[in-house]
């Protein structure tokens, strides 16, 4: 047990240092490592979104997928599986990068940030823990997504192929992409850099476990905190980073890329936690669950990619603070259709979570057998 805490204290320093490195070296501000913010950023490369601030191919996210593949199949903990609801797990994708662009960060972000001392992240993270408490409690009635099955190795490996393709188009035919020329999308870190921190990075990811909503939910059912150490670790190294450099700024307005819209931030997480808690992990977890051959994970990250696209296409995504013309600070926030989408998803995640539940005929049957 204590070789596993340390194993996910170090995944979580390295993953907090390559935050605060891939942001020294051209990352947007408190955003190092962000998968929704990346995986929309993809999305808008390949001509899914014309939200022309937020368009680069991410090579992050493509190394936390291969970096996680690459140690699977090394330590023999590569595992083809599907066939776990996948077409209910790409609604739940959509729906949690829907949560999480309306908040404009994944958990992971939501912990950078705080490390930066945005104190909207708070906000967020209160979100975050009221919907993975909810998720809880339908977890402890019977929720399942029923089980996956052993399918070729070949079904596995659907992401990480996908992954591997998007790379060397992009290092072999740039012209093939869309690339912000301003806003988030047009800071980013040296290629080969970012490329190999991610590697890194996801193949400690794998080793450790590295969930942050598993973090909560294990501490919540089974009393087990050890995955909540990555995330302090994650936090403590972000937080020392941003202080040594002078970065740090404690307070709600004018963040880097974030809004103070608190109770959208709020609900916007919610989604996100009582999401991952159906799903069986945050987006990074899923991620890493797609390298180790888990389809279902795979078709997960597919419907955050389309959840993206809807959320720039229709308006959806959250606006960051801004200072008009007379330096008057300008609260950002969701629009009317971004604050509709964000109750639709928790009316999503209750219709899937109600409708997963064990049959009352199921229950009967289970009690009588015992």
């Amino acid at each position: 047990m204590k070789k596993i805490n340390w194993i996910v204290v170090l995944a979580g320093a390295v993953v907090g240092a390559a935050a605060v490195a891939l942001t020294a070296l051209g990352n947007p501000a408190n955003m190092g490592f962000c998968i929704a913010c990346f995986l929309r950023d993809i999305a808008g490369a390949v001509g899914m979104h014309s939200a022309a601030k937020v368009q680069y191919v991410r090579p992050e996210v493509i190394g936390l997928v291969l970096g996680a593949f690459i140690m699977s199949v090394a330590t023999k903990e590569f595992r083809a599986k599907a066939g776990s609801s996948p077409a209910t797990r790409f609604v739940l994708g959509a729906f949690v990068m829907i949560g999480a662009l309306a908040f404009l960060g994944c958990p992971l972000r939501m912990v950078i940030r705080l490390g930066g001392g945005d104190a909207n992240a708070l906000v967020g993270l209160l979100g975050f823990i009221i919907g993975i408490v909810i998720g809880v409690q339908f977890l402890k009635r019977g929720f399942s997504l029923k089980r996956a099955y052993e399918v070729g190795k070949s079904e596995g490996g659907v992401l990480s192929a996908l992954m591997a393709g998007l790379l060397i188009l992009f290092l072999a035919v740039p012209a093939l992409f869309r690339f912000s020329e301003e806003g988030p999308g047009s800071k980013h870190a040296p290629v080969l850099a970012a490329l190999v921190i991610a590697l890194v990075a996801g193949a400690l990811a794998q080793r450790a476990r590295l969930c942050m909503v598993g973090g909560i939910r294990d501490a919540i059912l089974f009393q087990d905190f050890k995955l909540l150490y990555g995330f302090v670790a994650i936090f403590l190294v972000v937080l020392a980073g941003n202080l040594a450099s002078g970065s740090f700024k404690f307070g709600f307005e004018l963040q880097p890329i974030a809004h103070s819209s608190h109770l959208w931030n709020l609900l916007g997480m919610t989604v996100v936690g009582w999401g991952s808690v159906l799903l069986g992990g945050c987006p990074l977890r899923q991620l890493i669950l797609a390298g180790e051959g888990n389809g279902d994970s795979a078709v997960t990250v597919l419907g955050m990619v389309v959840g993206a696209a809807f959320a720039h296409n229709f308006g959806l995504a959250g606006n960051p603070d801004a200072l008009n013309e007379a330096k008057e600070i300008v609260v950002g926030g969701i629009s009317t259709a971004g604050k509709a989408a964000v109750i639709l998803g928790l009316l999503v995640m209750l219709g899937v979570s109600v409708w997963n539940l064990p049959k009352k005929e199921s229950v009967s049957a289970s009690v009588e057998t015992v």
